[in-house]
C-alpha cells in the first residue's frame, strides 16, 4: 500500500511525465478534484485503466481523506491529483498526507510542473528567496489584513488569484505596499494564451481594470532593505508614484518608510527633479 500525490500538467500535456502516465495507469484508486477532467487527461494521455475514480475536492475532503486512509490501510494503492500542479499546494491532500504519515504509509510524490516556480522565473523579479501566499481571504477586510502583515516581508512573494478579483487584489497590494512596488502577473501559464505582465502594481491595476482571462498567478517584490537602496533609485521610486497619480508628499512618506531617507529629504529630492 502506498499514497502518491502526482504533480498533474498546469495547461500544456505535453508536460506530462512518464512517470505521471505510469502512476496514473497503475493507480487502484484515484482521486482526483474533479473527476471530469481526470478523465480528460486520462484521455488526453491515452491512459486507460482499471482505477476506481473518486472526487475529493475542498467540500468533501475531510469525509474522503477518512474513507481513502481506509483504502490504503486496506492495501490499495490511492493516487491523488488535482486539476493542475501539485496536490497540497492550495489543493486538497494535506489532511490525507498527515493521516497517513501518522499511520506510518509510506506516502510518495511524482514531481510535475508548477505555476509558482514557473510564474516566479518568469516574473524578473528575485527568486534566490521566496515565500508562496496562495489565495488570499475574498472578504475584502481579511485580505487588506493578510497583506498589511506582510508589508515588511523582504522574500518575492507568490500569490494565486481569479481573474475577476485581481483587479481588486492589486489595489489591496497597492494600499499594502504602495504603488511603484515591482510586480508581476502571469496568466494562462504553458497555454496558447500564455502571458506575463511585469510593472510596478499601480501600472497592473491599470492593465487589470480592462479584465483579465485565465488562471493568475501573481508575484510581488519584497521589500528592499535600506541599505541595499541607493538615493537616486529611491528618489525614483517616489516620482513613480506620482506619476501613477499619488501626491508627493504621501510618496515621499511611502518610499521613507522603506528605506533609510527621511520623507523631507526624498520630497525635496524629488521635487527638484520633477520641475527639472
Amino acid at each position: 500500500m502506498a499514497l502518491t500525490l502526482a504533480g498533474t500538467p498546469i495547461g500544456n500535456l505535453k508536460d506530462a511525465s512518464e512517470s505521471l502516465r505510469e502512476a496514473l495507469a497503475s493507480a487502484e484508486v484515484i482521486a482526483a478534484e474533479d473527476t471530469r477532467r481526470a478523465r480528460n487527461l486520462l484521455s488526453g494521455l491515452g491512459i486507460s485503466t482499471q482505477a476506481t475514480l473518486v472526487s475529493y475536492f475542498d467540500g468533501n475532503e475531510a469525509a474522503r481523506a477518512q474513507e481513502l486512509l481506509r483504502k490504503l490501510r486496506d492495501g490499495a494503492s490511492v493516487l491523488v491529483i488535482s486539476d493542475a500542479g501539485m496536490p497540497t499546494i492550495s489543493d486538497p491532500g494535506y489532511r490525507l498526507v498527515t493521516a497517513a504519515v501518522a499511520e506510518g504509509i509510506e506516502v510518495n510524490v511524482v514531481p510535475g510542473p508548477s505555476a509558482v516556480l514557473v510564474a516566479l522565473a518568469l516574473s524578473g523579479l528575485p527568486t534566490d528567496r521566496f515565500c508562496f501566499e496562495g489565495f488570499l481571504p475574498r472578504k475584502t477586510t481579511e485580505r487588506a489584513r493578510r497583506l498589511a502583515s506582510l508589508a515588511d516581508e523582504e522574500r518575492t512573494m507568490v500569490f494565486f488569484e481569479s481573474p475577476h478579483r485581481l483587479e481588486d487584489f492589486l489595489t489591496a497590494a497597492i494600499a499594502a505596499f504602495g504603488p511603484g512596488r515591482q510586480a508581476s502577473v502571469s496568466r494562462e501559464l504553458t497555454k496558447v494564451f500564455e502571458e506575463t505582465r511585469r510593472g510596478t502594481l499601480a501600472e497592473l491595476a491599470q492593465w487589470a481594470s480592462e479584465g483579465v482571462r485565465g488562471e493568475v498567478t501573481v508575484c510581488v517584490a519584497g521589500r528592499l532593505e535600506a541599505e541595499q537602496v541607493a538615493i537616486e533609485d529611491a528618489v525614483e521610486l517616489v516620482l513613480a508614484a506620482v506619476k501613477d497619480g499619488v501626491a508627493l508628499s504621501a510618496a515621499s512618506a511611502h518610499v521613507a518608510a522603506q528605506t533609510e531617507y527621511s520623507r523631507s529629504e526624498l520630497y525635496d529630492l524629488a521635487r527638484r527633479a520633477r520641475d527639472e
